[in-house]
């Protein structure tokens, strides 16, 4: 009876305060599995990088890559952090130094053609002969990578495409899945040639894994808070006679001596990167998530400004801090590190009062918030740019709201995904601006003053 070991990553977002202890723990587990001759597969299943983390905003993620070659990943797909949160050129050369593979089967070039960096699926063999196919998949967030240059197609089409040539060449059919639970469930449920799912992207963790029919899934939360383990049993017939899952937690593991130097190594080589000075400021400043203040009128203008339109609004819980004399790069991604696109819609008068109301509400100013590319805590005020409450009317540009006019509106793209003003925006066409983030309109806007 042959043993496969599988372990994986997923989600982590580069929360390196939980990686020296990672890297320990899956180094021995390599080194004790290959002595006793089992087989050790190592994966991520995405949004390893994610652009709050100043070592990895200033390396724009190829930091990362170095520590899944000191591991020796096998492969890894990428998630969306990866896809939509970096520059086309940044994405298209993050794996040039990469000892592992790259899988994704519904990601290609806006000319059809698959990235020189990228395969659909490899077939890997173990030293008795057996097959293991491994194809990845990645969020269907089409328009977005369309607007970077990239073509994404619908993950299931793909996976159909491509199960046909792996049921041939696989004796073992693994899915890499940033799709999420419900989609595994799915895929699971629909394909059973499939025998292990490694999901991530709705940070989900599954202690035992989940059977469905004859697929086993694996998940491993976030940030790093737990390491999944799979273990196959293969007999002399190549079939799997017996498949489970357990997933180690962080705190458990044992931490290296040298722990606390080496998190705060990540950080001090990612500020010294970004020690790029923006302007200097005669005056602070402030932020406040629950008051306007000069420093969110002062996002709110740039976004404005940088969209062209008639008027805009921001959430004053976007900024985290304020700023004071001498300004850096850095200091612009520690007070706004969120991967935020600004957005541009179009609204009839009509609509945009039935927005600009639900701002003002004091329910939704305190309202905790997780996900969106939102790194902050609470929603916050609405701070405006062309907008004006007084007496109970509203006035865009100095002029009385005109219910049939068509306004463009400016705003973070976080508003646009679903989860607020569900009256009116989730019908609404969104034109995003990619790939800036709003610190990137600051830091524009701080420039262009100076």
């Amino acid at each position: 009876m042959e043993t496969i070991h599988i372990f994986h990553t997923n989600d982590f977002h580069s929360h390196f305060e939980h990686w020296p202890r990672i890297q320990n723990f899956l180094m021995e587990k390599k080194e004790f599995y290959r002595s006793k001759e089992d087989e050790f597969f190592l994966f991520d299943i995405g949004d390893f990088i994610d652009r709050w983390h100043p070592y990895s905003e200033a390396t724009k993620g190829r930091g990362s890559i170095e520590l899944l070659n000191k591991l020796g990943y096998t492969a890894v797909t990428i998630g969306n952090n990866e896809g939509v949160n970096l520059p086309h050129e940044d994405l298209d050369h993050l794996y040039d130094l990469a000892d592992f593979d790259v899988l994704n089967a519904n990601l290609f070039n806006a000319n059809g053609s698959y990235p020189k960096w990228l395969k659909p699926y490899k077939v890997y063999s173990t030293k008795t002969g057996t097959r293991i196919g491994v194809i990845g998949l990645t969020a269907y967030f089409h328009h977005l990578y369309t607007l970077l240059g990239w073509e994404i197609t619908e993950p299931i089409v793909e996976l159909k495409k491509w199960l046909e040539p792996l049921k041939k060449e696989a004796d073992v059919i693994i899915l890499l899945s940033h799709l999420g639970l419900k989609d595994d469930e799915t895929i699971a449920d629909h394909f059973p040639e499939i025998d292990v799912i490694l999901g991530a992207h709705t940070h989900h963790f599954l202690e035992q894994g989940k059977e469905v029919g004859k697929t086993l899934i694996g998940a491993a939360g976030k940030f790093g808070h737990f390491v999944g383990h799979m273990t196959l049993n293969i007999d002399e017939k190549k079939a799997i006679q017996n498949k489970k899952a357990v997933l180690y937690e962080y705190k458990e593991l044992p931490a290296p001596k040298n722990e606390l130097e080496q998190v705060t190594a990540f950080f001090e080589k990612g500020k010294e990167l970004l020690n790029h000075q923006v302007t200097t400021l005669k005056e602070p400043l402030l932020h406040d998530p629950f008051h306007e203040t000069n420093f969110s009128k002062l996002l709110c203008k740039a976004l404005r400004d940088w969209c062209q339109t008639d008027c805009a609004m921001i959430n004053a819980g976007l900024l985290l801090g304020s700023l004071s004399g001498v300004v850096t790069t850095f200091d612009l991604l520690t007070i706004c590190p969120h991967p935020i696109n600004p957005c541009v819609v179009e609204l009839t008068g009509r609509e945009l009062e039935t927005i600009l109301v639900e701002t003002n509400g004091e329910e939704l100013a305190h309202r905790e918030i997780k996900g969106l590319g939102f790194r902050g805590t609470v929603v916050g005020i609405f701070v405006y740019e062309g907008i004006r409450f007084e007496n109970g009317r509203i006035f865009i540009n100095h002029t009385s709201l005109d219910y049939d006019k068509t306004y463009t509106l400016a705003l973070p793209d976080m508003f646009t995904f679903g989860h607020f003003f569900k009256e009116v925006l989730p019908h609404k066409h969104k034109d995003y601006l990619l790939p800036e983030f709003l610190r990137d309109l600051l830091k524009w806007e701080l420039e262009k003053q100076q």
